[in-house]
């Protein structure tokens, strides 16, 4: 097969995996694209087109493989089959966006249309599995789950999902049905910061908290960073993730962490460009400003909006939002909301004000008074075991 170096491919981006599994690994793609570089180039396009639709297959399939195996193992952390959008979908959509990072022959990268014509070899795709986003990380968990041939104490934690799966929290003991389903999870999580990882919980659902923007509100101010996920009647999925918590005012808020993001009819990420720092806007009960929740563009022209007095919003950009780069996301640039959610992401931010407070902490002048004439209250003793160890 040739040396590590002749293919491109680093000790860094092979050194996750195990010699067995690597022998695997190859082994597949010798089975896919020939043991001879030039062997994919003997019949021309056709041959290519195959290969191409080969790999599309694989990768679909391996998708498929990891959340059946983390299903059957039980580590979809609270992500529920039956409680999350339909994977089938989802799993063609991400497949076809990896697919998308894949690099021609002359180092081009290709577009989603562009897949099954654009030409490159063996060499371009074991570049493309070892170095592109999810594809190392499935690849080894499909490898460590199924073949068990992982040795867990050279390679940490054997069956770690906590990067490409958060803990799902506020759906497990309810009927709530979410918008997301476990492939665009995979899909965003991977490009929140890794302190935002861990987890994410439910804040609000219209179909649990009804379709208010008031009560929206209620829910979602000082909660921390967080996904915002609309679907609307067109079936369209879009969001934006903001990097802040959300808070009522009259000017934007947020920084540059922020972006949008699409998940259905296609999935993609669009990040903020140094144009303006409109990254997030809410407002609720003025007369003078707009009122509802925006991302990006401007006031009354922004990429992401929903009204407030609920029920719609639009998306504005021709050609592109000033602030995100991004398309429009819904399918018309007045959309009417079929769903809505929002999710914190990470840990819940500390509240100052929900440390409890002792009856001997009460009086502190009086408290500094007897410190500074070398008194101690005899009730200090009578302090609560619990009460110290917060301190």
């Amino acid at each position: 097969m040739g040396n590590v170096e002749s293919h491109g491919l680093t000790k860094s981006f092979r050194s996750q995996f195990t010699s067995d599994e690597l022998a695997i690994l190859d082994h597949v793609f010798d089975s896919m694209a020939g043991s001879q570089p030039s062997e994919a180039t003997k019949s021309g396009k056709a041959v290519q087109k195959q290969v191409t639709l080969a790999m599309l297959k694989f990768t679909e399939d391996l998708i498929s493989a990891v959340i059946h195996l983390l299903q059957d193992e039980n580590m979809l952390r609270d992500w529920f089959m039956d409680k999350t959008s339909n994977s089938v979908c989802g799993i063609l959509r991400l497949a076809t966006n990896l697919m998308s990072q894949l690099k021609a022959k002359d180092g081009q990268v290709l577009s989603t249309g562009d897949v099954l014509t654009m030409e490159y070899g063996q060499h371009e795709l074991k570049n493309w599995v070892y170095q592109v986003s999810h594809i190392p990380a499935f690849l080894h968990l499909f490898v460590a789950l199924s073949l068990r041939i992982t040795n867990s104490e050279s390679h940490g934690e054997l069956f770690s999902t906590k990067h490409l799966l958060p803990h799902c929290r506020g759906i497990k003991y309810t009927g709530v049905f979410t918008i997301f389903d476990i492939p665009s999870v995979f899909y965003l999580n991977t490009y929140l910061p890794s302190e935002h990882q861990n987890q994410w919980q439910m804040l609000y659902s219209s179909q649990v908290h009804g379709e208010s923007f008031t009560r929206f509100c209620s829910l979602i101010l000082h909660k921390g960073p967080s996904l915002l996920v609309i679907k609307d009647s067109d079936g369209y999925v879009f969001g934006g993730y903001a990097s802040n918590s959300w808070d009522t005012r009259p000017q934007f808020q947020g920084d540059s962490k922020c972006f949008l993001f699409t998940l259905r009819p296609q999935l993609g990420i669009y990040n903020c460009t140094s144009y303006n720092d409109h990254y997030m806007y809410l407002n609720h009960g003025q007369q003078t400003m707009p009122n509802g929740l925006g991302m990006g563009g401007q006031l009354h022209y922004f990429g992401l909006w929903v009204d407030g007095d609920y029920g719609g919003g639009h998306s504005k950009a021709k050609p592109r939002c000033t602030t995100y780069n991004s398309p429009q996301l819904s399918a018309q640039e007045h959309f009417v909301i079929d769903t809505m959610e929002l999710w914190r992401v990470g840990n819940p931010p500390e509240d100052p004000l929900s440390k409890p407070k002792s009856v001997l902490d009460s009086e502190p002048e009086a408290q500094a008074l007897l410190h500074m004439i070398g008194k101690t209250r005899m009730s200090d003793g009578l302090r609560d075991p619990s009460e110290e160890g917060e301190e």
